[in-house]
């Protein structure tokens, strides 16, 4: 509408006022292409230098909006079709799903993304992509338990664990995530009587983070205990001498090694269903799956990059070795978490 007008403009003014009025009319649409404006729930301080570097490369201005993952999707189901957000970061497979059956992401086809990223870190239509990954491991207590007698997400439900197992909330998404893997590994009902008999097990009451089951283990309030590799990483590399000590007397399995692998966590991100900056939005997802932004991941906050010819320089995260990872796709892990939440109401696992 606005071309014919300045057409029709161009037959009266002088060559000034054409360019002062087609500066006017294009301003809005280019001072658009040079910002994006992210919604994040990641909350670590080294994430400012992939935000930094992106607009660096790019010029793109990056505009930030950061909370939980709860107060942002409710946030976003608010604003509707008036939401500036162009981008969602979060973590978690299963709360990029629940953004995903909200309505709040729109599919995305890239050949950076489908060539960088491996197809079980992909949502298969393309709404949502994991960019690092965080293995559930179980740590144990050194002087106390034989690594033999944990080799595997099963183990943990054996008699000879009973006030053994210590665990955050199983409510806790990283919890649910891991009880949906199993579901899709050994069935429904399999992994019900799993849950059962984790229970069972408890030393305690599910509370507290990952960090926290780590140190419980250390002082031998329970033996064994599930966690994200990269609690156990910050604090074997931690500063402080007593988060040092307390990783030492724990030992590190990664669980499943001769059947379907270690489950994977992963953080990623999708566009926006109503994204103003669709281009931008796809093209920082792309940043974020590139060398530089992977090693960032990596080196920055202790996650395994999600694209696999990305070379470590994180003595603590190499020092755990390579394991064979669960190659469930993470689009599944969304779709099972209905199913595993009901498990877990059923045998009062909270």
């Amino acid at each position: 509408m606005f071309v014919p007008m300045i057409k029709q403009l161009t037959h009266a003014l002088p060559v000034a006022a054409i360019a002062m009025i087609t500066s006017w009319v294009m301003a809005p649409a280019l001072a658009q292409e040079q910002q994006l404006n992210l919604y994040s729930s990641r909350h670590y301080q080294t994430d400012e230098a992939l935000y930094t570097n992106f607009t660096r490369q790019t010029g793109i201005k990056i505009n930030r909006i950061e909370g939980t993952e709860d107060a942002l999707l409710e946030r976003l189901k608010n604003e509707g079709r008036n939401s500036p957000a162009d981008v969602l970061l979060t973590v978690d497979a299963a709360r990029l799903w629940r953004a995903q059956q909200m309505n709040l992401l729109q599919p995305v086809r890239s050949a950076v993304l489908d060539q960088r990223i491996p197809a079980h870190l992909r949502e298969p239509a393309g709404h949502w992509f994991g960019f690092s990954k965080r293995a559930r491991v179980i740590v144990y207590n050194k002087s106390l338990v034989d690594p033999k007698a944990v080799q595997n997400y099963e183990d943990l439900a054996a008699s000879g664990m009973k006030g053994k197992v210590c665990t955050r909330s199983f409510s806790h998404v990283y919890n649910l995530s891991l009880m949906s893997a199993l579901i899709d590994h050994l069935g429904a009902e399999k992994a019900q009587q799993w849950a059962r008999a984790v229970k069972a097990n408890l030393a305690r009451d599910p509370k507290g983070g990952d960090t926290d089951q780590i140190l419980s283990v250390a002082a031998g309030e329970c033996q064994v205990a599930l966690s994200n590799t990269y609690y156990y990483v910050r604090l074997a590399s931690s500063k402080k001498a007593e988060e040092r000590a307390a990783a030492e007397k724990v030992g590190v399995v990664f669980p499943d090694q001769k059947s379907y692998g270690t489950h994977i966590n992963i953080s990623g991100g999708g566009v926006l269903r109503h994204s103003p900056n669709r281009a931008n939005a796809i093209r920082f997802l792309e940043y974020l799956a590139s060398d530089e932004a992977q090693s960032y991941f990596a080196n920055g906050n202790n996650e395994w990059p999600a694209v696999l010819t990305v070379k470590l320089h994180n003595p603590a995260l190499a020092r755990l070795g390579t394991f064979k990872e669960d190659q469930l796709n993470v689009g599944q892990l969304g779709q099972n978490q209905p199913l595993a939440q009901k498990a877990l109401n059923i045998v009062g696992l909270k």
